[in-house]
């Protein structure tokens, strides 16, 4: 294990930590904090991360999760809390399954399904790790957007400045100025040491994380951003496999791609690689990507 040695990411990160760690309301249902300071919409992955804890819960601890597919149905609100329902669908002697509902403001946002499996031993094998460079010799987003000043707006500084990883993207790419380019993406991730050393909490902070910088994607072919006038995006569904476990405060590159876009919408692939190469999570997500005049 390798933690950070910034003493402000390490505390956002046991923020991080506090915000995908449900309460237990009655059986089988639970509810997800607030992020502090949060303003607008609630982050997809917070809610995935939220749901998949949720499930967890309901779950023998020797059965880690495997899968889970969510669908967004609604954007949630930063300014009230959200409930998660379980249904336990099947436990078998192997596998479990769980269905959750996130609920916020007595109506659904999110239903996510997700499976979980006792270890076992097996036939292996998995993808190659991109070529890339070391994260210690590549800028990081935020000092990258922080060098477009007032150019980038202020909202999305203090999210990209105050969140709780640190990105390292191999490409450098622009929000301000974007040019047509491969659809393909690769970042490497980090959280602070202050996750602590719970597994749930890991695997909940890889579904967290993988709903960053995956639908952006779709979108570098035609040189627009998220600050593109009429531009309007969000995910529509989200698969995460949990390969292996893997700990979140040490480096992960996550390797994307985009093989379709179209009719607004617009697919995209995932791999996360530990720096010594082990595949350890993929993704598959479809977004909206939709371009007014």
């Amino acid at each position: 294990m390798s933690g950070s040695t910034d003493p402000d990411l390490d505390s956002r990160t046991a923020a991080l930590a506090r915000l995908l760690t449900v309460s237990p309301l009655d059986t089988d249902l639970y509810r997800g904090a607030r992020q502090p300071g949060g303003r607008g919409r609630v982050f997809g992955g917070q809610v995935v991360a939220q749901g998949l804890m949720s499930a967890a819960e309901t779950v023998d601890a020797a059965r880690a999760p495997h899968a889970l597919h969510a669908c967004f149905l609604r954007g949630g609100d930063e300014d009230h809390p959200i409930d998660y329902r379980v249904e336990r669908d099947f436990d078998g002697g192997s596998f479990s399954n769980r269905r959750v509902v996130a609920i916020q403001k007595d109506r659904p946002i999110l239903t996510l399904s997700c499976s979980f499996h006792v270890h076992e031993d097996g036939l292996s094998h998995q993808d190659a790790m991109p070529d890339v460079p070391a994260p210690e010799t590549l800028p990081s987003e935020a000092e990258r957007i922080e060098a477009l000043g007032d150019e980038v707006p202020e909202l999305w500084r203090h999210f990209i400045s105050t969140r709780p990883v640190d990105m390292r993207p191999v490409e450098a790419w622009t929000p301000v100025r974007p040019e047509p380019r491969e659809p393909r993406r690769r970042i490497w991730f980090r959280l602070g040491a202050g996750l602590g050393d719970d597994p749930r909490l890991h695997r909940a902070a890889l579904a967290y994380v993988s709903d960053m910088a995956l639908l952006s994607t779709a979108i570098q072919p035609h040189g627009v951003s998220w600050l593109t006038r009429g531009f309007q995006s969000a995910s529509l569904d989200h698969a995460l496999w949990l390969h292996e476990d893997a700990r979140m405060d040490d480096w992960l590159l996550y390797d994307t791609d985009s093989p379709w876009a179209g009719g607004a919408r617009g697919f995209n692939r995932g791999r996360f690689f530990t720096r010594e190469g082990k595949l350890v999570a993929s993704t598959a997500q479809e977004g909206l990507i939709r371009l007014r005049d």
